[in-house]
Protein backbone atom coordinates (compact mmCIF):
# COMPACT_ATOMS: atom_id res chain seq x y z
CA UNK A 1 0.00 0.00 0.00
CA UNK A 2 2.75 2.38 0.81
CA UNK A 3 5.87 3.07 -1.17
CA UNK A 4 9.21 2.62 0.50
CA UNK A 5 11.26 5.50 1.79
CA UNK A 6 14.06 6.52 -0.46
CA UNK A 7 16.81 8.73 0.95
CA UNK A 8 19.90 10.19 -0.55
CA UNK A 9 22.62 10.44 2.07
CA UNK A 10 25.75 12.46 1.51
CA UNK A 11 28.74 10.10 1.70
CA UNK A 12 30.85 12.55 3.66
CA UNK A 13 28.81 13.79 6.61
CA UNK A 14 25.71 11.57 6.39
CA UNK A 15 23.25 14.43 5.86
CA UNK A 16 19.94 13.49 4.26
CA UNK A 17 19.64 15.42 1.04
CA UNK A 18 16.09 14.41 0.07
CA UNK A 19 13.40 12.17 1.48
CA UNK A 20 10.30 10.94 -0.22
CA UNK A 21 7.59 10.40 2.35
CA UNK A 22 5.02 7.67 2.50
CA UNK A 23 2.49 7.92 -0.29
CA UNK A 24 -0.73 6.01 -0.36
CA UNK A 25 -1.80 4.06 -3.43
CA UNK A 26 -5.47 4.41 -2.50
CA UNK A 27 -7.52 6.43 -4.94
CA UNK A 28 -8.99 8.73 -2.31
CA UNK A 29 -9.28 12.42 -3.02
CA UNK A 30 -10.24 14.97 -0.41
CA UNK A 31 -11.97 18.17 -1.42
CA UNK A 32 -12.54 20.94 1.07
CA UNK A 33 -16.29 21.22 1.73
CA UNK A 34 -18.04 24.20 0.27
CA UNK A 35 -18.80 26.86 2.83
CA UNK A 36 -22.46 27.83 2.97
CA UNK A 37 -23.07 31.45 3.90
CA UNK A 38 -25.11 32.11 7.02
CA UNK A 39 -27.66 34.14 5.06
CA UNK A 40 -28.27 31.35 2.55
CA UNK A 41 -31.78 29.81 2.86
CA UNK A 42 -30.18 26.35 2.97
CA UNK A 43 -28.57 27.28 6.28
CA UNK A 44 -31.14 29.69 7.70
CA UNK A 45 -33.93 27.13 7.27
CA UNK A 46 -36.33 29.19 5.14
CA UNK A 47 -37.87 26.62 2.81
CA UNK A 48 -39.93 29.13 0.85
CA UNK A 49 -39.34 32.76 -0.15
CA UNK A 50 -41.46 35.72 0.81
CA UNK A 51 -44.96 35.57 -0.61
CA UNK A 52 -45.56 37.73 -3.72
CA UNK A 53 -46.38 41.26 -2.67
CA UNK A 54 -49.52 42.95 -3.95
CA UNK A 55 -48.22 46.44 -4.64
CA UNK A 56 -51.68 47.79 -5.50
CA UNK A 57 -52.91 47.48 -1.91
CA UNK A 58 -52.71 50.43 0.48
CA UNK A 59 -50.41 50.27 3.52
CA UNK A 60 -51.65 48.88 6.80
CA UNK A 61 -52.41 52.29 8.28
CA UNK A 62 -54.80 53.13 5.41
CA UNK A 63 -56.52 49.79 4.88
CA UNK A 64 -59.44 50.62 7.19
CA UNK A 65 -59.98 54.06 5.69
CA UNK A 66 -63.53 54.47 4.37
CA UNK A 67 -62.57 57.57 2.38
CA UNK A 68 -59.89 55.63 0.51
CA UNK A 69 -62.33 52.87 -0.40
CA UNK A 70 -64.65 55.38 -2.06
CA UNK A 71 -61.88 57.49 -3.60
CA UNK A 72 -61.17 57.55 -7.32
CA UNK A 73 -58.52 55.50 -9.09
CA UNK A 74 -55.77 58.13 -8.98
CA UNK A 75 -56.09 58.70 -5.24
CA UNK A 76 -55.97 54.96 -4.55
CA UNK A 77 -52.87 54.71 -6.73
CA UNK A 78 -51.14 57.48 -4.78
CA UNK A 79 -51.91 55.69 -1.51
CA UNK A 80 -50.84 52.26 -2.82
CA UNK A 81 -47.64 50.42 -1.84
CA UNK A 82 -46.46 50.69 -5.43
CA UNK A 83 -46.36 54.47 -5.12
CA UNK A 84 -45.28 54.72 -1.49
CA UNK A 85 -42.44 52.18 -1.63
CA UNK A 86 -41.56 48.56 -1.05
CA UNK A 87 -41.19 49.08 2.70
CA UNK A 88 -44.95 49.33 3.10
CA UNK A 89 -45.50 46.22 0.99
CA UNK A 90 -43.06 44.36 3.23
CA UNK A 91 -45.16 45.38 6.21
CA UNK A 92 -48.15 43.75 4.54
CA UNK A 93 -46.20 40.54 3.98
CA UNK A 94 -45.05 40.61 7.61
CA UNK A 95 -48.62 41.04 8.77
CA UNK A 96 -49.72 38.05 6.67
CA UNK A 97 -47.20 35.82 8.44
CA UNK A 98 -48.17 37.20 11.83
CA UNK A 99 -51.86 36.53 11.15
CA UNK A 100 -51.02 32.84 10.63
CA UNK A 101 -49.57 32.37 14.11
CA UNK A 102 -51.00 35.02 16.43
CA UNK A 103 -53.31 33.85 19.20
CA UNK A 104 -55.72 36.83 18.99
CA UNK A 105 -55.98 40.35 17.64
CA UNK A 106 -54.15 41.76 20.67
CA UNK A 107 -51.20 39.38 20.38
CA UNK A 108 -48.21 41.58 19.52
CA UNK A 109 -45.35 40.32 21.71
CA UNK A 110 -45.66 36.54 21.94
CA UNK A 111 -42.73 34.36 20.91
CA UNK A 112 -44.58 33.10 17.83
CA UNK A 113 -45.36 36.62 16.62
CA UNK A 114 -41.76 37.69 17.09
CA UNK A 115 -40.52 34.69 15.10
CA UNK A 116 -43.01 35.40 12.31
CA UNK A 117 -41.93 39.05 12.17
CA UNK A 118 -38.26 38.06 12.03
CA UNK A 119 -39.01 35.51 9.32
CA UNK A 120 -40.59 38.18 7.12
CA UNK A 121 -37.58 40.46 7.63
CA UNK A 122 -35.15 37.62 6.88
CA UNK A 123 -36.86 36.63 3.65
CA UNK A 124 -37.10 40.24 2.53
CA UNK A 125 -33.37 40.79 3.17
CA UNK A 126 -32.51 37.53 1.41
CA UNK A 127 -34.28 38.72 -1.73
CA UNK A 128 -32.55 42.08 -1.43
CA UNK A 129 -29.14 40.45 -0.99
CA UNK A 130 -29.59 38.44 -4.19
CA UNK A 131 -29.79 41.65 -6.19
CA UNK A 132 -27.27 43.59 -4.06
CA UNK A 133 -24.58 41.12 -2.90
CA UNK A 134 -22.18 43.94 -1.97
CA UNK A 135 -24.50 45.49 0.58
CA UNK A 136 -22.52 44.67 3.73
CA UNK A 137 -24.92 46.41 6.09
CA UNK A 138 -27.80 44.24 4.93
CA UNK A 139 -25.66 41.13 5.25
CA UNK A 140 -24.72 41.96 8.84
CA UNK A 141 -28.32 42.79 9.73
CA UNK A 142 -29.50 39.56 8.12
CA UNK A 143 -27.02 37.49 10.12
CA UNK A 144 -28.08 39.17 13.37
CA UNK A 145 -31.78 38.55 12.72
CA UNK A 146 -31.15 34.89 11.86
CA UNK A 147 -29.24 34.41 15.12
CA UNK A 148 -32.01 36.09 17.11
CA UNK A 149 -34.64 33.89 15.48
CA UNK A 150 -32.60 30.79 16.30
CA UNK A 151 -32.56 31.79 19.95
CA UNK A 152 -36.34 32.29 19.94
CA UNK A 153 -36.87 28.95 18.21
CA UNK A 154 -34.58 27.20 20.68
CA UNK A 155 -36.50 28.72 23.58
CA UNK A 156 -39.85 27.68 22.10
CA UNK A 157 -38.54 24.19 21.33
CA UNK A 158 -37.47 23.78 24.95
CA UNK A 159 -40.69 24.93 26.59
CA UNK A 160 -43.45 24.02 24.12
CA UNK A 161 -42.42 21.45 21.53
CA UNK A 162 -45.91 21.00 20.05
CA UNK A 163 -46.25 24.71 19.37
CA UNK A 164 -42.70 24.69 18.00
CA UNK A 165 -43.62 22.02 15.43
CA UNK A 166 -46.85 23.83 14.60
CA UNK A 167 -44.98 27.08 14.06
CA UNK A 168 -42.42 25.48 11.74
CA UNK A 169 -45.21 23.99 9.66
CA UNK A 170 -47.13 27.26 9.37
CA UNK A 171 -44.10 29.39 8.54
CA UNK A 172 -42.49 26.73 6.31
CA UNK A 173 -39.27 26.66 8.32
CA UNK A 174 -36.66 24.07 9.18
CA UNK A 175 -34.84 24.35 12.47
CA UNK A 176 -31.04 24.05 12.23
CA UNK A 177 -29.45 24.14 15.69
CA UNK A 178 -25.92 25.41 16.01
CA UNK A 179 -23.64 22.46 15.18
CA UNK A 180 -20.71 21.68 17.47
CA UNK A 181 -17.56 23.36 16.29
CA UNK A 182 -15.16 21.07 14.49
CA UNK A 183 -12.12 22.28 12.68
CA UNK A 184 -11.90 21.10 9.07
CA UNK A 185 -8.59 19.28 8.70
CA UNK A 186 -7.28 17.45 5.68
CA UNK A 187 -5.58 14.68 7.65
CA UNK A 188 -8.63 13.93 9.79
CA UNK A 189 -10.90 13.94 6.75
CA UNK A 190 -8.56 11.60 4.88
CA UNK A 191 -8.64 9.20 7.80
CA UNK A 192 -12.42 9.16 7.70
CA UNK A 193 -12.46 8.65 3.94
CA UNK A 194 -9.93 5.83 4.27
CA UNK A 195 -12.01 4.16 6.96
CA UNK A 196 -15.11 4.51 4.80
CA UNK A 197 -13.26 3.09 1.80
CA UNK A 198 -12.05 0.12 3.87
CA UNK A 199 -15.61 -0.57 5.03
CA UNK A 200 -16.82 -0.51 1.44
CA UNK A 201 -14.06 -2.92 0.38
CA UNK A 202 -14.90 -5.24 3.27
CA UNK A 203 -18.61 -5.17 2.41
CA UNK A 204 -17.82 -5.87 -1.24
CA UNK A 205 -15.57 -8.82 -0.35
CA UNK A 206 -18.18 -10.25 2.01
CA UNK A 207 -20.88 -9.92 -0.65
CA UNK A 208 -18.68 -11.71 -3.19
CA UNK A 209 -17.89 -14.46 -0.69
CA UNK A 210 -21.58 -14.82 0.16
CA UNK A 211 -22.42 -15.17 -3.53
CA UNK A 212 -19.70 -17.78 -3.93
CA UNK A 213 -21.08 -19.77 -1.00
CA UNK A 214 -24.60 -19.56 -2.41
CA UNK A 215 -23.36 -20.92 -5.72
CA UNK A 216 -21.75 -23.89 -3.97
CA UNK A 217 -24.61 -24.54 -1.56
CA UNK A 218 -26.48 -26.93 -3.85
CA UNK A 219 -23.34 -28.99 -4.40
CA UNK A 220 -22.71 -29.03 -0.65
CA UNK A 221 -26.26 -30.18 0.16
CA UNK A 222 -26.05 -32.97 -2.42
CA UNK A 223 -22.74 -34.11 -0.98
CA UNK A 224 -24.17 -33.95 2.53
CA UNK A 225 -27.14 -36.12 1.55
CA UNK A 226 -24.93 -38.68 -0.18
CA UNK A 227 -22.53 -38.77 2.77
CA UNK A 228 -25.33 -39.36 5.28
CA UNK A 229 -26.79 -42.18 3.20
CA UNK A 230 -23.36 -43.78 2.73
CA UNK A 231 -22.49 -43.48 6.44
CA UNK A 232 -25.75 -45.09 7.51
CA UNK A 233 -25.30 -47.90 4.99
CA UNK A 234 -21.76 -48.59 6.24
CA UNK A 235 -22.93 -48.67 9.87
CA UNK A 236 -25.67 -51.17 9.02
CA UNK A 237 -23.28 -53.41 7.08
CA UNK A 238 -20.76 -53.38 9.94
CA UNK A 239 -23.44 -54.36 12.44
CA UNK A 240 -23.11 -51.15 14.43
CA UNK A 241 -26.08 -49.32 15.82
CA UNK A 242 -26.74 -46.47 13.33
CA UNK A 243 -26.03 -42.99 14.65
CA UNK A 244 -27.72 -41.42 11.63
CA UNK A 245 -31.49 -41.65 11.57
CA UNK A 246 -33.90 -41.53 8.69
CA UNK A 247 -35.06 -38.14 9.98
CA UNK A 248 -31.56 -36.71 9.45
CA UNK A 249 -31.48 -37.97 5.88
CA UNK A 250 -35.00 -36.70 5.22
CA UNK A 251 -34.10 -33.31 6.68
CA UNK A 252 -31.06 -33.04 4.39
CA UNK A 253 -33.18 -34.01 1.38
CA UNK A 254 -35.79 -31.41 2.37
CA UNK A 255 -33.11 -28.70 2.62
CA UNK A 256 -31.88 -29.58 -0.85
CA UNK A 257 -35.37 -29.40 -2.35
CA UNK A 258 -36.10 -26.08 -0.65
CA UNK A 259 -32.85 -24.59 -1.94
CA UNK A 260 -33.60 -25.74 -5.50
CA UNK A 261 -37.08 -24.20 -5.29
CA UNK A 262 -35.72 -20.92 -3.93
CA UNK A 263 -33.05 -20.72 -6.62
CA UNK A 264 -35.55 -21.41 -9.40
CA UNK A 265 -37.86 -18.67 -8.09
CA UNK A 266 -35.00 -16.15 -8.01
CA UNK A 267 -34.09 -16.93 -11.61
Amino acid sequence: MFATLRSLIHPGNGVILSVRGLKSDLHIKWVRPEKIACWDPKKSGDLSPLEPLDMSKPPLEYQESEELKTANEYVRKVFSCDFMGRRYATQLARQQLIDKVKANNLDFTSCEVQIASMTANIRNLQEHYKTSPRDKNSRVALKEIIDKRKKRLKHLRTWDYKKFEWLLENLDLMYHPHPPYERVERKKSLRRLTSKWCDEVKSKKLAEYRTELDNEKEKFLKQKLETLEWAKKEEVECGVEPTITDADIENARKQLEEWKTLKSNQE
